[in-house]
């Protein structure tokens, strides 16, 4: 029964150290260190730790946004380590589900979490439903009237202006450009 630690921060300008002295002091045998944004879905250190993990030992984190991307990433993670028996401790939210009690506290909290963003997502769409109602319409200001893009067509057609010059004449990105002279100005 062995713990394992991971610790993981966004970018290489930040510290790993409070959180590998913290996984020390936990006494993990061994410590794989991540340098990788949360939000991506390949993260080589967490696959390694994942796979160096046998029955009965226990995966040590200093807080849980360490290890899951979401809330549903981070219970998938969770439910994967269970069915395969490890552990998973959370140091400074005092989290152990190797307990009872840490399982039952974990997938409260994780429950609290995903009825949290339920909400958000129903009273986004409420939101954007009573706009609509009213008139209103999402998405970014237009950039380009139908003059402009006729402008910007006619300086295509000619053939003396490059896409980045038209853009730069209108003050907008050659992407714009592209999505309103269609799919002809592409080939």
């Amino acid at each position: 029964m062995a713990a394992v630690g991971y610790a993981r921060v966004s970018t290489r300008d930040q510290n790993l150290h409070g959180q590998t002295d913290a996984l020390e002091a936990a006494r993990c045998e061994k410590v794989f260190i991540e340098h990788a944004s949360g939000v991506l879905a390949k993260r080589p250190a967490l696959e390694d730790a994942l796979d160096y993990l046998r029955t009965v030992d226990t995966l040590v984190v200093t807080k849980l946004d360490r290890l899951g991307r979401s809330v549903r990433n981070l219970k998938e993670v969770v439910d994967g380590l269970e069915k395969r028996g490890v552990g998973l401790k959370a140091l400074s939210q005092g989290i152990d589900t190797t307990t009872p009690g840490g399982r039952l506290f974990f997938h409260m909290l994780a429950a609290i979490a995903e009825f949290e963003h339920d909400l958000i997502v129903e009273r986004t769409k409420d939101g954007l439903a009573a706009a609509r109602a009213r008139g209103r319409k999402g998405g970014g200001r237009i950039k380009m009237s139908p003059t402009k893009i006729r402008q910007a067509r006619a300086m295509y057609d000619e053939k003396t202006y490059t896409v980045q010059q038209i853009a730069e004449t209108f003050g907008v990105s050659r992407g714009t450009i592209y999505r309103h002279l269609g799919d002809d100005v592409r080939a």
